[in-house]
């Protein structure tokens, strides 16, 4: 039986190391690549065309929902898998609306990105079993149910907000009425499952909008 190939991006060596030395333990996958920022990913990705590709969230140059975004594009037939520490529901739906058909938190057992990678390699998704489907569940997300989708404008005011301004601040920049920032803001909560201001600073830190800490 050939082996699962497995791309690997994390921008912290020691963290690629620990995943290569696990994933080469299985007797059904191995690592073929490491990437330590995005953009190498992508890149990597391309050259390799491995079956499943690792990524964390949060890295340098390209974050891992652009480059999630990018390999689809540029090696279709490469399955994502997710690889965080971040729990929150709008990353969970952006990571799987950008491609990525597993999501894994980097705090759980060694175990969930093992069933992940293998899931990913069969056609099939994951979600880490420590979270709650509520919406976000991966199979229905490859099976085409729509992902909502925010307008430019409501993109706009959400970034806005991100940054400290307030409703009046956002309105006169717009040059729209305080009500309708008001409506923007609402529908683009919504729509995102976003629950309050801290919520929007995460989105905006994984759209890229903001610079990650």
């Amino acid at each position: 039986m050939s082996r699962i190939r497995v791309l690997i991006a994390d921008d912290h060596e020691t963290v690629r190391q620990g995943l290569r030395l696990l994933i080469d333990s299985q007797p059904d996958m191995e690592v073929v690549g490491e990437a330590g920022d995005g953009g190498s990913a992508v890149e990597r990705a391309d050259a390799l065309k491995p079956q499943v590709a690792v990524l964390d969230i949060s890295m340098p140059q390209m974050n891992g929902l652009a480059a999630a975004r990018s390999i689809r594009e540029r090696a279709p037939a490469t399955a994502i898998v997710a690889l965080t520490r971040y729990r929150d529901e709008a990353y969970v739906k952006e990571l799987l609306s950008a491609g990525a058909c597993g999501y894994v938190l980097k705090q759980s057992a060694s175990t969930e990105l093992l069933e992940a990678i293998r899931a990913a390699a069969r056609g099939a998704g994951y979600l880490d079993s420590t979270l709650t489907n509520n919406a976000t569940n991966p199979l229905a997300a490859r099976r085409g149910v729509p992902h909502p989708r925010i307008t430019d404008r409501e993109a706009e005011v959400l970034r806005r907000m991100a940054v400290g301004e307030s409703n009046k601040e956002i309105a006169t920049a717009l040059d729209v009425a305080v009500k309708t920032v008001e409506v923007h803001k609402a529908n683009a909560m919504r729509k995102l499952g976003l629950a309050g201001r801290i919520d929007v600073v995460k989105y905006a830190l994984l759209q890229g909008w903001l610079r990650d800490p």
